[in-house]
């Protein structure tokens, strides 16, 4: 490829994983290509979509290590209680921060501040570049380089190939690695709610019959609503006008925040679980959805995806630096074998606690009553969930422990 530049890295996706990724090589010093399809800008615009994240306390930490987090502290609001409960049932679980240390259990953001952050950072990492928007008119992984062409005639080789596309990821498909799929029959709604009084840092998941909801606060007397419903019931709820609507959200909200308004429109998206059958091939790694695309009920999915970019991160700086092949077979099975683990954990995890809450039979739930009891009145087995949350549990990268690339 005559008049190629060279890239330690080209990451295939400009979504919230890819750019993260890209910051964390950029900032390592490392020449990094980036590949979107759409123009960045509409990404981050407030009309594209509702959807907020929740950043635990691992993944704060990689964020504070590769420069972002100074970008989004302002719009990032402390999760300080979380309340898990039941409805028609008095069992429920308060986890507290005060119980394992002064630092939040988390933070919710808006996923178009995460975005605008991240792309605030790229912008004085000199190595990254972002192709955007761009169309890729050819790639090739060969043996020894993988070799890539835009459809303006910008062509790129590279060591390693990343995706990082989401759930529909192209480059996986093109590769030959299959997905398990499962459609939950669900729909998550989402939309940001004004309320009269203060939320307080308090979030709060309840699990109905037909499907869970999460009350997550935001910055200033706002909160955000996660609420997966069957997909019949959805159907009935996103129907309704914005009065009718709120009706429905104060029945499962409670009135604890006073009178509640939309800020904004509702977005509703189908929910299902994607998950790979390989997370890597020649010259190619997958992260995020593209490795795997979990249940939001507990929130971590992009602290998931985390994890992986500070997988990759890691293991290609540290090969580079040493002069090595940060693609190669040795590179790539080490990923495949670090974030195997906790991914089956995660998958695990998400996909049983949906499954359990949404089903009526009385045995089940007498079990989950008796299971939230348990965890509220054992403090070490409620400390180890919440560590867990919060990222700090498992074999973590270094910047997932605040230790520096």
């Amino acid at each position: 490829m005559s008049g190629a530049r060279a890239v330690d890295a080209a990451i295939i996706g400009g979504g919230l994983t890819g750019l993260a990724l890209a910051a964390a090589l950029g900032q390592a010093g490392l020449d990094v290509l980036v590949v979107e399809r759409a123009p960045l800008q509409r990404l981050a615009s407030p009309a594209f979509d509702g959807r907020v994240t929740a950043v635990a306390r691992g993944s704060k930490l990689l964020l504070d290590g590769i420069g972002v987090w100074t970008w989004l502290a302002a719009d990032a609001q402390a999760i300080r209680d979380i309340v898990v409960g039941e409805a028609g049932s008095p069992a429920r679980v308060h986890y507290d921060h005060r119980e394992v240390g002064a630092e939040p259990l988390g933070w919710i953001v808006e996923n178009r501040v995460l975005r605008e952050a991240l792309m605030a950072r790229l912008a004085g990492l000199p190595g990254v570049e972002l192709a955007a928007p761009a169309a890729i008119a050819g790639l090739e992984r060969g043996s020894a380089i993988a070799r890539l062409e835009l459809a303006d005639g910008r062509r790129y080789r590279t060591p390693l190939i990343v995706a990082a596309e989401g759930k529909e990821s192209a480059t996986r498909e093109a590769a030959g690695i299959g997905a398990r799929r499962w459609d939950y029959g669900q729909t998550g709604i989402v939309c940001t709610l004004v309320h009269t009084r203060p939320h307080h840092g308090f979030a709060v998941e309840r699990f109905f019959p037909d499907g869970p909801f999460a009350l997550l606060p935001l910055t200033g007397d706002r909160s955000s609503i996660v609420w997966a419903l069957r997909a019949d019931a959805a159907r009935a709820v996103t129907a309704l006008d914005d009065r009718a609507f709120l009706g429905e959200v104060a029945e499962r909200a409670g009135d604890g925040l006073g009178e509640l308004s939309l800020e904004g429109p509702r977005w509703h998206y189908p929910l299902g679980l994607v998950w790979a059958d390989r997370y890597v091939d020649r010259r190619l790694a997958l992260v995020g959805d593209s490795a795997r695309g979990i249940h939001p009920i507990a929130g971590q999915g992009w602290n998931l995806a985390l994890r992986d970019v500070a997988a990759v991160a890691e293991l290609v700086v540290d090969r580079v630096r040493l002069g090595l092949d940060p693609g190669d077979d040795t590179t790539l099975g080490r990923y495949a074998t670090w974030r195997g683990f906790d991914s089956l954990v995660l998958v695990a995890v998400t996909d049983g606690i949906n499954r359990l809450f949404a089903n009526d039979i009385f045995p089940l739930e007498l079990a989950r009553g008796a299971g939230l009891a348990l965890v509220e009145r054992v403090p070490p087995v409620k400390r180890f969930f919440m560590r867990h949350a919060m990222g700090l549990v498992g074999d973590l990268p270094r910047l997932m422990r605040g230790l520096p690339l």
